[in-house]
C-alpha cells in the first residue's frame, strides 16, 4: 500500500546543503506496527513527515497503492493527510481553547461530515481510548496520558489507513507509556502504525517490525516487506474544506480565551463607527425635520402653474456675459457693466397654455391622481360679496376695499391692503379638506352659499380679515385712535351665523338706451340690488391641522359649488345671452367691435351717425366719444371676461397638492415629459414655464446638510482606518500566538485556504463586535442628545439612526477588519506546517 523509492531529502542551510534522508527505499504492509529507531538527527521525524505529507521529498518517489505522488499538488497532499493519515505527536498538539470532544471533531469538519455524525464519531473515538467521561474537559484539565489519548482519538476519528506517532510516549511516565503502547498495538491490528521512538525496549515489546536509521539511511529492518508487482491504481481522496461556520466557531472560541483583549480591540474599532453613526443620526434627524417641514408646506405651497409666467428667471447675480466680460477685463484698468436693468427689461412674460395642459391632465388622469391629493383649477371669477347692512352705505366685502378705507394711512399700508385676498376657494375634495383643517366650531360648507372662517393654529384670525369683513371697525387704524385700539376676542357664536350678500357679477349691469352700463358705483342701484340678493352665511370656524404648514393662513373659505353657482347665473343672464347672440356687436357701446380703428374720427361715421351727433348735448356727445374709444380697445372675449364668464376648459391657475416631495418630483418629471412632447411636436407655445421656489429652497437646504454630513464623515473615517490598522496588528499577533494550531490544522489536512478562512473568520467576528458595539453606544448616546436638543430648540428626535445605516456600518466595520486581516491571514497560510508544529 505504501512504498518509498529512493527518497532523498536535502535542506538548504547557510553553508550549503544538508542531506537528511539519503536514498530511502522501504515498503509497508497494510496493517503492521512499525517502530523507527535511531539517534537524534538520523532523519526519523523527517521520514515520518514525508510519509505524512507534511514535508516534501527532494528526489525519489512516494507511492500510494502503486500511484506515484510526484505530480501531487498542495490540495492532493491536503486530502491525503485528511483521508489517509492520522498524526499522534509527542507534545499532544491539542488546541487549548477546545474541549476534548471539539479537538477530536476537528478532523471531521474538514471532511464535510454533518454535525450530528461528527459528534457521534468523536464520542465513539474517545470511548475507544477510555475517555468517555472526559469529553467536555479542556487540555489544561487533563493529565499527560489523557491528552495523548485525546490525540490518538483525534488521529483515529477519520478512520485513516496510516497512523503516524512521533515519540508518543516521550513526555509520559512509564506506566502511562505502557498503556499508550498497548493501545497503539491494538490499533495496528487494523491499520498501518508507524512510530518514531528513542525507546528500543518499548519498540521490541510492542512492535512487529523495527527499522533502524543512521545518518539518513536504513541500516536495519527486522521484518522487511518483500516488494510485489502491483498495478498502479487511481487513488481518489475526498475533497477537504473547512466550512466558514467551523472557522467562525474556532475563532470565536479562541477570542473567548482573551475576552479583555477582544473587548478592547472591538471598542477601539468601534470609535470610528460611533463617530459616523452619530453624524448619520443627526443628519437623519435634521433631514427628517426638513422633510417634515417640506411635507407641512405642501398644503400651503402647492406646485402652481399660472397662465402668466416669466419667460426667464431674473437674477441679480452677474450673468454669463458679464462674467465673461469681467474675466476679459481682469487685467485691464477698466470698469465693466453689470446689466441688471437690461436683464429685467428683457425678461419676458409668457402665457402658459393651460387649456392644452388641462386636456393633457384629463387624458392622463390616472397618472396625475396617483401623485396628487387634489388638483385645483382657479379661474378669474371672484364672488362679489357685500355687507348686508346698507343703512350707512354700500360696503364691499369681497373684493376687499380695505385699501380705500385706509386712505388716511401711509401709501405702503394701502398698497399692502390692496394686495390682500381674504376670500379663497377651498378644495373640492373632501379628503383633502379633512387633511388640511380641523373644525373648531360649526361645520364645513354644505351648500354653495355657506362659508367658513379660517383661523391660524393659535386659534386667531388676522385683524385685516376682521376689518375686511366689517367685524372690526377700520376707524381704529386712524392715527388718533390707534393707541386706544385693543386686541379683541370673539365667542364662536358671535361669528358663526353672520350673513353677507352675494351679488352675481352680471347683475351690476343695467341696459339703457340699447347699451349695458355698469351701475356698481350707483349707491341707490346697489342698495336695491344688495337687498334683493342671496345671503352668504358663515357656518363654521376651522383651523389648520398640526403639520399642514398653513399655520398663518387666515381668511374666508368658500366651496367650489359657489364658483359653479355664480358661473351658471352669469351664463344664464340676459347680458351674456345678448353678447353671445351677436359676437360682432359690443353690448357696452352699442357699436360693432373696431376693425383696427383706434381713434375717433367723424370721417369714419355714416351720415346718420353724423346727424345724430349734431343733435347731441355736449355731455351726451362726450359720453359717445368715450364709448367709441372704449370700443376701439374692446374684443368679444374681453367683454365676456368683464361680465364674469369663464371658460372651464381654460383655467387661470392650476394647483397640484401632493403628499410627499417624492411625488412632487415625479409630478415635475411628468410636466417635463409634457414639455418635451410639445417641443417634439414643434408646439413651442404649449411649453409650460413655472418656478417651484419652495422646492428649490428646500432642495438647497437638503444639499447643504448632505454636504456637511459627507465632510464630517470624511474626517471621522480616518479613525476607522486607524482602528483597521490596529486590528490588522492584533490579527498578526493572533497568528503568532496560534502558530502551533496552524501546524495542527495543516497536519489534519487543512489547506492554506482553510487557514486563511480561520483568520478571516476571526476578523469578521472582531469587525462584527466592533460594529455592533458602535451601534449600541450610538443608540445610547442618541437618547440624551435628542433630549438636550428638544429642551433647547424644541425639535423632537433629532438624533435617529436609520436601520439601513446601522446595517451598512456593521458591514463596513466587518469589511474593513477583513481587509486589515488579509496580510496576517496570508502570513499564517504560508507558514511551514513542520516548523509550525515545532513552535512552543
Amino acid at each position: 500500500m505504501l512504498e518509498l523509492k529512493q527518497i532523498t531529502k536535502v535542506y538548504r542551510v547557510a553553508n550549503g546543503k544538508q542531506t537528511v534522508l539519503d536514498d530511502i527505499t522501504i515498503n509497508f504492509r497494510t496493517n503492521e506496527f512499525v517502530s523507527i529507531l535511531g539517534p537524534s538527527g538520523s532523519g526519523k521525524t523527517t521520514l515520518l513527515n514525508i510519509i505524512g505529507g507534511l514535508d516534501q521529498y527532494t528526489s525519489g518517489d512516494l507511492l500510494i497503492n502503486g500511484k506515484s505522488t510526484k505530480d501531487f499538488k498542495n490540495r492532493d497532499w491536503d486530502r491525503y493527510r485528511n483521508n489517509t493519515i492520522g498524526f499522534v505527536f509527542q507534545s499532544y498538539n491539542l488546541i487549548s481553547h477546545q474541549t476534548a470532544l471539539a479537538n477530536v471533531e476537528l478532523a471531521l469538519t474538514l471532511s464535510g461530515v454533518s454535525r450530528e455524525e461528527r459528534r457521534q464519531r468523536a464520542t465513539d473515538a474517545l470511548k475507544r481510548v477510555g475517555l468517555e467521561e472526559h469529553i467536555n474537559k479542556r487540555p489544561n484539565q487533563m493529565s499527560g496520558g489523557q491528552m495523548q489519548r485525546v490525540a490518538i482519538a483525534r488521529a483515529l476519528v477519520n478512520n485513516p489507513d496510516i497512523l503516524l506517532a512521533d515519540e508518543p510516549t516521550g513526555a509520559l511516565d512509564s506506566d502511562t507509556s505502557v498503556q499508550i503502547m498497548a493501545l497503539l498495538k491494538e490499533i495496528a491490528k487494523e491499520r498501518l502504525v508507524i512510530m518514531v521512538t528513542h525507546n528500543p525496549e518499548l519498540a521490541e515489546t510492542y512492535s512487529n517490525r523495527i527499522v533502524n536509521l543512521l545518518d539518513g539511511r536504513i541500516i536495519a529492518d527486522s521484518n522487511p516487506y518483500q516488494e510485489q508487482d502491483e498495478k498502479s491504481s487511481d487513488v481518489q481522496f475526498k475533497k477537504t474544506k473547512m466550512s466558514f461556520a467551523t472557522a467562525l466557531s474556532l475563532s470565536f472560541r479562541n477570542l473567548l480565551t482573551k475576552k479583555g483583549r477582544t473587548f478592547l480591540t472591538a471598542f477601539a474599532g468601534s470609535i470610528g463607527i460611533i463617530g459616523i453613526a452619530l453624524i448619520l443620526s443627526l443628519s437623519n434627524g435634521v433631514r427628517r425635520y426638513i422633510n417634515k417641514m417640506q411635507e407641512d408646506t405642501l398644503v400651503a405651497y402647492p406646485l402652481t402653474i399660472d397662465r402668466s409666467a416669466s419667460g426667464n428667471t431674473f437674477n441679480f447675480s452677474i450673468s454669463n456675459d458679464n462674467q465673461q466680460q469681467r474675466n476679459s477685463q481682469k487685467n485691464k484698468k477698466k470698469i465693466g457693466t453689470n446689466n441688471v436693468l437690461k436683464n429685467m427689461v428683457s425678461t419676458q412674460v409668457v402665457d402658459n397654455d393651460l387649456k392644452a395642459f388641462k386636456s393633457y391632465i384629463e387624458k392622463h388622469s390616472k397618472k396625475f391622481k396617483s401623485l396628487t391629493k387634489d388638483i385645483q383649477y382657479s379661474y378669474n371669477l371672484k364672488p362679489k360679496v357685500y355687507s348686508a347692512d346698507t343703512s350707512k352705505g354700500v360696503k364691499t366685502i369681497n373684493p376687499s376695499n380695505l385699501s380705500d378705507e385706509l386712505k388716511d394711512t401711509t401709501a405702503n399700508i394701502r398698497a399692502i391692503a390692496s394686495n390682500i385676498e381674504v376670500w379663497q376657494e377651498l378644495s373640492s375634495d373632501k379628503k383633502m379638506i379633512d387633511s388640511q383643517y380641523r373644525v373648531v366650531s360649526g361645520h364645513l360648507p354644505k351648500k354653495y352659499n355657506e362659508v367658513v372662517l379660517m383661523a391660524d393654529d393659535n386659534n386667531k384670525i388676522a385683524d385685516y380679515v376682521l376689518y375686511s369683513l366689517g367685524i372690526k371697525n377700520v376707524d381704529e387704524l386712524k392715527s388718533k385712535n390707534i393707541k386706544k385700539a385693543k386686541s379683541s376676542s370673539y365667542a364662536y357664536k358671535d361669528l358663526i351665523g353672520r350673513t353677507y350678500k352675494l351679488v352675481i357679477n352680471s347683475a351690476v349691469y343695467q341696459k339703457e338706451s340699447g347699451v349695458w352700463i355698469d351701475r356698481s358705483n350707483n349707491n341707490d342701484f346697489m342698495k336695491k340690488l344688495i337687498n334683493s340678493s342671496e345671503n352668504i352665511k358663515i357656518v363654521g370656524i376651522v383651523k389648520p391641522k398640526e403639520g399642514t404648514g398653513s399655520n398663518s393662513e387666515t381668511g374666508v373659505g368658500y366651496s367650489q359649488d359657489l364658483t359653479n353657482y355664480i358661473s351658471q347665473k352669469i351664463n344664464s343672464s340676459q347680458i351674456v345671452k345678448e353678447q353671445r347672440a351677436n359676437k360682432k356687436h359690443n353690448i357696452f357701446t352699442g357699436q360693432n367691435f373696431s376693425n383696427g380703428k383706434k381713434e375717433f374720427s367723424v370721417n369714419n361715421l355714416s351720415k346718420e351717425q353724423r346727424s345724430k351727433l349734431a343733435s347731441m348735448a355736449p355731455e351726451e356727445l362726450a359720453a359717445y366719444v368715450n364709448r367709441y374709444s372704449e370700443n376701439a380697445k374692446a374684443t368679444y372675449d374681453d367683454n365676456l371676461k368683464k361680465i364674469g364668464v369663464i371658460d372651464t376648459a381654460s383655467p387661470e391657475k392650476i394647483n397640484f397638492y401632493t403628499s410627499s416631495f417624492k411625488d412632487k418630483k415625479s409630478l415635475k418629471n411628468i410636466i417635463k415629459d409634457y414639455n418635451k412632447e410639445m417641443k417634439r411636436k414643434n408646439q413651442q407655445s404649449k411649453v409650460l414655464k413655472y418656478t417651484d421656489m419652495m422646492g428649490a429652497l428646500m432642495s438647497t437646504i437638503t444639499t447643504m446638510v448632505n454636504g456637511i454630513t459627507f465632510v464630517l464623515i470624511g474626517f471621522v473615517a480616518i479613525s476607522l482606518l486607524v482602528s483597521s490598522i490596529m486590528i490588522g496588528i492584533i490579527t498578526y499577533i493572533s497568528v503568532l500566538e496560534r502558530t502551533k494550531e496552524i501546524g495542527i490544522l495543516r497536519a489534519m489536512g487543512a489547506s492554506k485556504k482553510d487557514v486563511v478562512r480561520i483568520f478571516t473568520a476571526e476578523t469578521v467576528i472582531e469587525g462584527a463586535i466592533a460594529g455592533l458595539l458602535g451601534i449600541l453606544i450610538t443608540l445610547l448616546l442618541n437618547a440624551p442628545i435628542s433630549t438636550i436638543v428638544k429642551n433647547t430648540v424644541h425639535i423632537d428626535n433629532i438624533a435617529v439612526l436609520p436601520l439601513w445605516a446601522a446595517i451598512v456600518l456593521i458591514v463596513i466595520s466587518i469589511l474593513l477588519t477583513v481587509f486589515a486581516g488579509l496580510m496576517p491571514s496570508r502570513v499564517a497560510a504560508r507558514k511551514d506546517p513542520v516548523e509550525a508544529l515545532r513552535t512552543e
